[in-house]
């Protein structure tokens, strides 16, 4: 007979920072087989003042080719194991920018629900979705939300979108045209959105 045990044991996270002059803070997450340079890249396209904090999947790989190495949030292996590790990590970062006056999430596709689990967990303000579902371990966000989602998107599908917002009716959207990527009216819809935040 074999045995499956789990243990508990210490490991490093890895986040970049672009500091603002506000002393607002938004934290992002990026998708799978992606990596913290690239979200931060795409943070920064926002055009904002605010601090901004990319963090990295704990979940390392290399691409093929071992050209770059990048990152996945978890599995569905011991996935509530992995949840509470992420959160825990998260709130890490977190604590670690103090102080702030604004916290905000906001995550690309498999960062979507880790952006979610997030705000869940830890206070915010706001939290903003794209191409990422709103998974079924958070059911009770308080905080306003944007969703976005590109209409070629064969991810993230419209039927996906519609269950979500079942989920979190006063959230609001930005449906674009394009696929699973970000779009300048995204970036300008989630630049608004996080502006209206206090």
């Amino acid at each position: 007979m074999i045995e499956t045990h789990n243990i508990e044991t210490k490991t490093h996270g890895r986040y970049l920072v672009k500091r603002g002059t506000s002393q607002r803070l938004l934290v992002g997450f990026h998708g799978y087989a992606e990596n913290a340079e690239k979200h931060l890249a795409e943070l920064e396209k926002l055009g904002l003042d605010w601090t901004l904090v990319a963090v990295q999947g704990l979940n390392r790989f290399y691409t093929r080719g071992d050209q770059d190495v990048v990152a996945s949030w978890m599995t569905r292996q011991d996935r509530e194991d992995a949840i509470a590790d992420n959160i825990d990590y998260v709130r890490r970062v977190v604590d670690a920018m103090a102080p702030y006056d604004t916290l905000a999430f906001l995550g690309f596709s498999q960062g979507a629900a880790m952006a979610y689990r997030a705000a869940a967990n830890i206070r915010c303000s706001g939290v903003i979705a794209l191409g990422g579902d709103l998974p079924p371990d958070v059911t009770n966000l308080a905080v306003p939300v944007l969703i976005g989602r590109g209409e070629h998107d064969s991810w993230y599908t419209d039927e996906k979108l519609k269950k979500d917002l079942k989920s979190l009716p006063h959230a609001s959207t930005c449906v674009f045209d394009g696929g699973h990527e970000w779009s300048d009216d995204f970036r300008r819809a989630a630049g608004e959105f996080l502006r209206r935040l206090k």
